[in-house]
């Protein structure tokens, strides 16, 4: 049995998970890992990763970072917070890096961080050190083992005739003193010296490895390019009631194929491309401008109510529960220079739209010239749950009294950690505005407390039900943003 059978053997039974939402992405990962004798599984998101790990165990986790729904870094937390899934070990494949990104992934619980374009040798590193490899310490030709002692005398015979290491030097008697030891073959010590033919064949293996290797990253990072060029397509065709049933770079590849007497179609398709691609920027120019625009309006809107009716900012916990509670029956989106923005539970304060809703704003305030203080403060809700820490919490039906509540409060903010709240996007972002303006704007990120509302819990000496206490505490779980000019 030569080594490459063993290890096939010795390897079955390991098993893999990629989740990445990029087709090109795992089949390019699991590719390297079909070649150690794995088993690959993949999802395309984290939710359909943790279905996956309540029936099949994994013996180690490939998880992207950047994902629809859950991110990676939530993925990674809720693994780990489960018992039956935290011992898994997470390896993050993503294209984000640094050292501060590495060491937010290994607080949460990930062991390192492997970028998209890995190497081969950088995977049978990790899987050596997990163990899921053996470790490789004989050479490739000693997988080749002569069946009887006459192959073994004839193959040290063969060896030693011609050398890599010894040479041929003196292979034929001479006729002055010391013919005899000339002409004695030099027994190997060890393992046999390798001939031409073999080195040859060697070299022509390993060459033959690079240009396969090199060959499937070339072609993974043609696929992702492809896959994301067509999802802005698919995305800028998403408003219209027109179908195209055609695809104009596939019409044009096959064109390319085609006799000569065809190839007189590819100026009307080069031009039918080039009209949907311009119709398609054009889509794409005017939705951005008129989000400019409703943002300017916004901003605008803001200033002026500002100087009407000026709000306080600061206000303490005494004047949480009564001064903001006053104006809670409008819930108006922008109070004075006051953005507020409702947060659902269990979703992290500065995220998906309302993180898009800042950068606009802190954008827009840059081209501006604005000078000031941009202050960013969440809040958490208290809302009326049911479940428990290793199985999770979720709300009560609207219908059932507050007696049915096992916990009032928030156990998903309280869980969150430093790099959830400030996530690494969030920091890039707040740097890139302070050296736009020079200084000029700062940005401020506080952590309120559950005291300052803008709605009152009912009393629980009533007949109120869990949906009442819970509209409440959406109004309290929310983000306001402040922007305070500097003072002349």
């Amino acid at each position: 049995m030569t080594e490459s059978s063993e290890q096939v053997v010795e390897l079955s039974g390991k098993r893999a998970l990629i989740v990445d939402d990029s087709k090109s992405a795992r089949a390019f990962l699991a590719r390297m890992l079909e070649k150690h004798g794995l088993e690959v599984d993949t999802a395309e998101t984290a939710e359909q990763a943790i279905v996956y790990l309540a029936r099949t165990r994994p013996d180690v986790i490939f998880m992207d970072h950047l994902m629809p729904g859950m991110d990676g870094f939530q993925a990674v937390q809720s693994i780990k917070n489960n018992p039956r899934t935290a011992t898994i070990p997470i390896m993050m494949f993503t294209s984000q890096e640094g050292e501060l990104y590495l060491g937010q992934a290994r607080a949460l619980g990930a062991l390192g961080v492997l970028p998209k374009q890995v190497k081969p040798t950088e995977v049978s590193t990790v899987l050596h050190q997990l163990r899921l490899v053996p470790d490789r310490r004989k050479p490739r030709l000693t997988a080749f083992e002569p069946g009887n002692a006459v192959a073994q005398e004839a193959f040290q015979r063969s060896a030693a005739t011609m050398s890599i290491v010894g040479g041929a030097g003196n292979s034929t008697g001479s006729s002055t003193g010391g013919g005899s030891d000339a002409a004695t073959p030099a027994q190997p010590s060890g393992e046999p010296p390798m001939t031409p033919a073999q080195l040859r064949a060697l070299v022509e293996d390993v060459v033959r490895d690079q240009v396969s290797d090199l060959r499937r990253s070339v072609s993974s990072l043609l696929d992702e390019q492809m896959e994301r060029v067509l999802g802005e397509l698919r995305e800028g065709f998403a408003g219209t009631a027109t179908v195209v049933n055609a695809d104009p770079v596939g019409e044009a590849l096959f064109d390319s194929h085609e006799p000569a007497p065809r190839r007189s179609r590819a100026p009307w398709l080069i031009a039918v491309g080039a009209s949907v691609l311009a119709a398609v920027l054009g889509a794409l120019w005017w939705r951005e401008a008129e989000t400019g625009r409703s943002l300017a309006a916004q901003l605008a809107e803001s200033r002026e109510v500002q100087a009407a009716r000026p709000v306080a900012i600061s206000q303490g916990p005494e004047a949480g529960a009564t001064g903001l509670a006053a104006g809670s029956a409008a819930a108006p989106a922008v109070v004075g220079s006051e953005s507020v923005q409702p947060v659902p539970y269990g979703e992290v304060p500065i995220s998906g739209e309302r993180f898009e809703m800042l950068r606009h704003l802190l954008d827009d305030l840059a081209e501006r010239g604005f000078r000031g203080l941009v202050s960013v403060t969440s809040y958490p809700g208290r809302y009326c749950l049911a479940g428990s820490a290793t199985d999770g919490f979720g709300l009560v039906e609207a219908d059932a009294p507050l007696s049915k509540c096992e916990v009032l409060g928030n156990p998903f903010d309280e869980q969150l950690s430093l790099a959830q709240r400030e996530p690494l996007a969030l920091a890039n972002l707040v740097g890139t505005i302070r050296q736009r303006s020079g200084g000029a704007i700062e940005v401020q990120l506080v952590n309120g407390t559950e005291t300052q509302r803008v709605a009152a819990y009912p009393d629980p000496a009533t007949s109120a039900t869990a949906g009442e206490w819970n509209r409440a505490a959406t109004a309290n779980n929310r983000l306001e943003i402040r922007v305070r000019p500097q003072t002349p």
